[in-house]
């Protein structure tokens, strides 16, 4: 009865010893992530013209709406740009370590 015990002792000693060699699993960790700029996440303001308007509140009207128009294309850009360069930071990290078993294969 001893000598069993004593094989499965070793046999147990070597599981453990062997284990403790083998390989381990990287953390992936969470993935990038990028913070969207203020401007990307404000709404859009647009111009609007009061009751009665005359041609000089036409006129800025126009002048201002545009601009307001262009800030908000910008924003949206932004926003777009932000989004695209998050997903290419998630595609260029290497993929989910995957643990080797090779050793219980005897390789």
């Amino acid at each position: 009865m001893r000598r069993w015990t004593l094989i499965v002792v070793l046999a147990c000693g070597g599981m453990t010893a062997s284990c403790a060699n083998s390989p381990t699993m990287a953390s992936p960790g969470a993935p990038p992530r990028l913070e969207m700029p203020g401007a990307a996440t404000r709404t859009c303001s647009l111009y609007v013209l009061p009751a009665q308007p005359s041609e000089a509140d036409l006129d800025l009207g126009y002048v201002t709406r545009g601009a307001d128009l262009v800030a908000c294309d910008l924003a949206r850009r932004l926003a777009v740009q932000t989004f695209e360069a998050e997903h290419e930071l998630q595609d260029r990290r290497p993929p989910k370590a995957r643990p080797s078993f090779r050793w219980l294969m005897g390789r």
